[in-house]
């Protein structure tokens, strides 16, 4: 993280929140000795998972007592000290003062918060504050972070802004946090991808699934996904998914093997929607090239997408037919590359190189094996690839934290063996 990096922070209050609070009547009190300081057992597991997501965790404590001469403040700092060592915890700031002091430091006022994001750098609005009452909850709110309230159901009027979550622990509370932190990272890296995201597909209801989500900006289908989601009439199906999806490119392709059977389809199918694109392969199955026929349908205003190509020479001789044409799409099938035990990655950086200098053709990295393909295609300039839906739904795994996706998967296997009944 470099020197003016902005870090963020889970604030943290100290009585109810990282020890018990001794309760009297309904109301809660400070412990006044290290041996009344008791913190819950879950406590040190759920901030260490904190600490592991690049929080800094910083107490920050009304401590009254002190000024009204109920405790020392020697006994305060053992007790800070305590948790502090006990939890790992960044740092401990306190308001030793009570309501009369009007101070500017002690909660529902925000100023221990804003001292230590001034102090630490820290981006108050990527933060949270925890706590047990309604001036930990005001105090957060003043300063700008979310914040939760662990419900301790104390005698006591509610003054504050409502929680943006409430829970019954601190376990709860950091599950919560880092769930946020999830999206927010996830979010964030997606939103820096230049590569468009397309679905691959022929079922009705997954393509409307993907249509849902934002990130997805277009969709390809063939005739063999239509065949394995039991589609029989062609042009039914694809008229009802252009009417449920009339605002995304959508690439439809022609089944025929002779070339003027494949040019009749292709003006066929481009007059059922503006954003259709015609998918025509390379070859037909006798090695014939398509390459007249993509010419002459290109440069006649069809939208075309060429498919299944897998060599350089296939891209150079594509790109130069539809030069000039409608915009198009060349897709290239670096899963296929990668089957055979070559790198696609390589390949499909040169055959880059023959697309930059056409504005209108875009290049589709195609059948990809894994989401980390998303990112290959990024990075090598490619402006589409498209995934089917089972990579699509991995995309919510962007950003996870290698420690909580470890632990889910260790929770996988247990919880499966305990299904299965194993037993030696």
């Amino acid at each position: 993280m470099s020197p003016n990096q902005k870090k963020r922070a889970v604030f943290l209050d100290r009585d109810g929140v990282l020890n018990k609070s001794i309760v009297r009547d309904g109301k809660p009190y400070s412990p006044s000795t290290l041996d009344e300081m008791e913190i819950p057992a879950d406590a040190a597991q759920a901030l260490q998972r904190l600490k592991a997501a690049g929080y800094l965790l910083i107490c920050v404590t009304n401590q009254p007592e002190v000024a009204r001469g109920n405790h020392s403040r020697q006994m305060v700092e053992a007790l800070n000290a305590k948790a502090q060592r006990v939890l790992s915890l960044d740092e401990v700031r306190v308001c030793w003062h009570d309501d009369p002091d009007n101070c500017d430091c002690r909660k529902p006022k925000a100023g221990l918060l804003l001292g230590a994001a001034k102090d630490h750098n820290i981006d108050l609005a990527a933060s949270f504050m925890v706590g047990d009452r309604w001036r930990d909850v005001a105090a957060g709110h003043g300063a700008g972070c979310k914040t939760i309230l662990i419900e301790h159901n104390y005698a006591e009027e509610w003054k504050a802004p409502s929680p943006h979550h409430t829970t019954r622990s601190l376990s709860g509370a950091a599950a919560w946090i880092l769930e946020n932190n999830i999206m927010n990272t996830n979010s964030q890296i997606l939103s820096q991808l230049k590569v468009k995201l397309f679905a691959d597909g022929a079922d009705k209801a997954g393509m409307l699934e993907m249509y849902r989500n934002p990130w997805i900006k277009g969709f390809t289908t063939n005739p063999t996904l239509m065949r394995k989601a039991g589609v029989s009439d062609y042009e039914a199906f694809a008229r009802d998914i252009l009417a449920a999806i009339p605002d995304r490119s959508i690439s439809l392709e022609v089944f025929s093997d002779e070339f003027d059977e494949m040019k009749r389809q292709a003006l066929k199918i481009a007059k059922w929607g503006a954003n259709v694109y015609v998918k025509i392969p390379v070859t037909n199955t006798r090695d014939e090239s398509s390459i007249p026929l993509i010419r002459e349908l290109s440069h006649s205003g069809v939208k075309v997408n060429v498919t299944a190509m897998l060599a350089l020479d296939q891209v150079r001789d594509v790109t130069a037919a539809l030069a000039g044409g409608a915009p198009s799409y060349v897709s290239v099938f670096a899963g296929r590359v990668a089957d055979t035990g070559r790198d696609p990655v390589p390949l499909m950086a040169a055959a880059m190189e023959y697309l930059k200098p056409h504005a209108g053709i875009e290049m589709i990295w195609a059948s990809p094996r894994e989401l980390l393909n998303v990112f290959q295609a990024d990075a090598v300039g490619c402006h589409i690839i498209t995934a089917t839906n089972d990579i699509l739904k991995k995309l919510e795994l962007v950003g996870r934290d290698l420690h909580e996706y470890s632990l889910d998967t260790v929770k996988m296997f247990r919880n499966d063996a305990v299904k299965a009944g194993f037993a030696l």
